[in-house]
């Protein structure tokens, strides 16, 4: 298996805005880009690797203090700038990412502040009515989704091995739960929330379309055309249905947690 670093979030950056120039003033590791979609202005952003990254921890594409902070500031630079226009330009999160950074340095700096920063940042644009889309190209993994991704009113994943959606990485999951791997994937075929699969995370009403690709890691042609089709439905989606988070709870896996807030709106 190859140790190099992953590059479909740059790559698939870069085919989605043509190669426009990127934003200054942002780390290595924060690909801040102003395009458009479907017409329409747009900020596309994504965490790539930085094999010279400052904290060795964020090296490969996690998402850290530098990264947290970074965006909050990219997006609270969209959400002061259009805070007049009568159209808000849409954000579309270009998301492969494999975890939080961990390291003694990033939780002595606040990383939990860094990553809230970012979290933070996307809420409050999707708030004040930016069509806010994730596009999973790669790893989704714990709190570097959480920071980058989660909060979008629409979530596209691509259908690839790759592309994997959980709370941490399997051999953390198997320590903590005190089981092996093997035991750990037999549990996660009777319990979706323990899955990594595209089809185990869809069941739980989370992921509003998934796509098939022929090159994931080279986007181009066909490929790049029905990323771009489908982002541009969903931007339009959004600004027809508003910015709330709803169409969730959809999903038969969440009936427990349509029953819990009918209960919580009822007694409130």
């Amino acid at each position: 298996m190859s140790n190099a670093l992953s590059q479909r979030g740059l790559n698939w950056l870069r085919a989605l805005t043509a190669d426009a120039a990127e934003q200054p003033g942002y780390p290595a590791s924060l690909k801040v880009v102003d395009a458009s979609l479907a017409g329409r202005p747009a900020r596309y952003i994504a965490v790539v690797p930085d094999a010279d990254n400052r904290f060795p921890r964020a090296r490969s594409g996690e998402v850290g203090l530098l990264e947290g902070w970074s965006l909050g500031c990219a997006l609270d630079e969209v959400i002061q700038a259009d805070c007049d226009a009568p159209v808000k330009r849409a954000l579309i999160a270009v998301v492969d990412v494999p975890s939080q950074a961990y390291g003694r340095r990033e939780e002595a700096y606040g990383i939990h502040q860094a990553l809230a920063g970012a979290v933070d940042g996307y809420a409050r644009a999707r708030l004040a009515g930016h069509p806010l889309i994730a596009l999973l190209v790669g790893k989704a993994m714990s709190g570097a989704f959480l920071a980058h991704g989660y909060q979008a009113n629409r979530i596209v994943a691509l259908r690839d091995p790759g592309v994997m959606v959980h709370a941490m990485g399997k051999e953390s999951a198997a320590r903590v739960t005190l089981r092996t791997v093997d035991e750990l994937e037999a549990l996660a075929a009777r319990v979706p929330p323990m899955a990594y699969d595209l089809d185990s995370y869809a069941s739980l009403g989370l992921l509003w379309e998934t796509l098939s690709v022929d090159a994931i890691e080279a986007p181009q042609g066909d490929d790049l055309a029905r990323v771009q089709a489908c982002l541009a439905h969903a931007q339009a989606d959004i600004r027809t249905k508003g910015s709330d988070l709803r169409g969730r709870l959809g999903a038969a896996n969440r009936a427990a947690s349509r029953r819990v807030r009918e209960l919580l709106r009822a007694q409130w």
